[in-house]
């Protein structure tokens, strides 16, 4: 290597070299996956790595939590910090693959197994950068993204994750069955949803089915709560702004002949606006309340929020844009044209540093690997493993060598 580095060229021999190995991580991984709250082992999996590849400092159990953090300190004070998560679902894999899971009942289908491989893939080759590294990379190893209630990269960033040294700007990607395997995409301002869940219970009388006069028929309560709730969207929220209202469960009763006293429902809202986000229970509460008094019913509501919509940066995003163009070519990079409301907690990063979220293709047809995300199906096409290593590489050296 010269000291006049071709950043660029170099990314790309590297990551093609370690291709074999960063699948071998990601295999490893997915056989042996763990879920939110429970990544001990993939945790100890990343640090040995993070160690064997020389990163300058490796932090274990960060913040109470099963995360790594690692650190390759660079020439100058300037910090970006790329991120991946590590848990699994609580899913029984049915790919037939000779490396899919050995923990039955437990999957890796969302692809956080390829996120924390891409990662190590990444790490490997920064630290065989670094003697011409302007500034510093954080690695961030996060448990918990697909759980709301342990609070993943919420807990992390209130541990100071971004701070000492302080970050920057933080970057991350997503595998996405809906791109080619190798193509990136991303877009500026909103490109994932808020994604809170809430529970509402209804309180009425029960009675024999024979005298529904003698009661308050919790059910038939909670069908026209479910009718009303499902009218705020289409007549509450202004139609240029997503939002989705969804109930995805509902328990109550104990017999055929039997009213029951209680049914309990759940669901989920997301949107892409702060404001929304803070509006929507007001107007749930109040159309719970509404029809729980005209039956003479009570209720029950507990709201809780998830993670905020994911907000790309605008400076940082077009950063990143240009130079996955620069790293890979015009047609492997596509600007997205609409937002997602699926939900990600990259998004709490986000709310306290410019950054951007990335989505990188693995689908082959021609392979037959084309299962969305969450199915008992679910793989990669591993080709796009070393592209995904590559691209936060690159964007890693490129922002501290031009913010140095």
């Amino acid at each position: 290597m010269s000291m006049h580095l071709n950043a660029k060229e170099e990314i790309k021999k590297l990551s093609k070299q370690i291709k074999d190995e960063i699948v071998s991580f990601r295999r490893h991984i997915h056989m042996y996956p763990e879920l939110s709250g429970e990544e001990k082992e993939t945790a100890k999996f990343v640090a040995q790595k993070l160690k064997e590849f020389g990163v300058n400092e490796v932090i274990e159990n960060f913040g109470g939590t099963t995360a790594v953090v690692g650190l390759i300190k660079g020439r100058h004070n300037i910090t970006v910090a790329l991120r991946a998560d590590m848990d699994a679902l609580p899913m029984l894999e049915k790919s037939g693959k000779e490396y899919a899971s050995r923990i039955s009942g437990v999957m890796h289908s969302c692809g956080h197994d390829a996120h924390t491989a891409m990662l190590l893939g990444a790490a490997k080759i920064l630290v065989q950068l670094k003697e011409y590294l302007q500034g510093n990379v954080k690695l961030i190893f996060q448990p918990c993204e697909e759980r709301h209630d342990c609070g993943g990269a919420k807990k992390l960033v209130e541990a100071g994750v971004l701070q000492n040294p302080d970050v920057s700007a933080i970057f991350g990607l997503h595998v996405f069955p809906e791109l080619p395997a190798g193509v990136v995409g991303t877009k500026i301002g909103h490109f994932m949803a808020s994604s809170d869940v809430f529970t509402i219970k209804i309180k009425g009388k029960g009675s024999h089915a024979s005298r529904p006069h003698q009661g308050v028929d919790s059910i038939l309560v909670g069908a026209q709560v479910i009718n009303a709730l499902h009218h705020i969207v289409s007549r509450k929220v202004d139609p240029l702004h997503p939002a989705v209202l969804t109930i995805g469960r509902i328990n109550g009763g104990y017999a055929d002949n039997i009213i029951p006293d209680e049914v309990e429902m759940g669901g989920t809202v997301r949107t892409l606006s702060l404001e929304l986000r803070d509006q929507i229970p007001k107007w749930i509460e109040h159309a719970v309340w509404g029809v729980t008094l005209s039956y003479g019913a009570a209720y029950e509501f507990d709201y809780r929020q998830g993670t905020p919509p994911v907000i790309n940066d605008e400076k940082t995003t077009k950063f990143a844009l240009g130079m996955m163009r620069d790293l890979l070519g015009e047609d492997k990079v596509v600007e997205l044209p609409n937002p997602t409301m699926g939900g990600e907690d990259f998004s709490e990063y986000l709310m306290k540093v410019p950054g951007t979220f990335i989505r990188l293709g693995i689908r082959n047809e021609e392979k037959g690997i084309t299962a969305p995300l969450h199915s008992p199906v679910f793989d990669i096409d591993e080709d796009a493993l070393p592209v995904g290593a590559s691209v936060l590489s690159y964007l890693a050296y490129k922002w501290v060598e031009e913010h140095s």
